[in-house]
């Protein structure tokens, strides 16, 4: 009996144990954007930023640039304000092209 509740004891704790450190491990596996694109740049596999707001902000004529807002998917998305709306651009990282405009 002792064996057997020493052995149970044994095994809730392993379980304690997993169940903490599983979700610590799965967020290892998130990639931020920040990580990827520099991880994608560093392969030659996208443009830089500067590559594309040189080509994406001149088609943008009557608004002002505020920045990159994030990058996902080898997708950068630019964020712009026209007459006080806010305007979000994807841009392919790899082409340049814009895929998608957000008003």
């Amino acid at each position: 009996m002792k064996t057997l509740s020493r052995s149970l004891l044994t095994a809730i704790a392993a379980l304690a144990v997993l169940g903490t450190a599983a979700p610590a491990l799965a967020g290892n596996d998130k990639r931020d954007g920040q990580g990827e694109a520099r991880r994608e740049l560093r392969a030659g596999n996208v443009q830089t930023l500067r590559q594309i707001e040189n080509r994406v902000l001149p088609q943008m004529k009557g608004m002002d640039y505020l920045g990159m807002d994030e990058f996902v998917a080898n997708t950068y998305r630019l964020k712009f304000i026209r007459e006080g709306r806010v305007v979000f651009v994807d841009v392919d990282a790899r082409t340049g092209r814009i895929i998608n405009v957000m008003r």
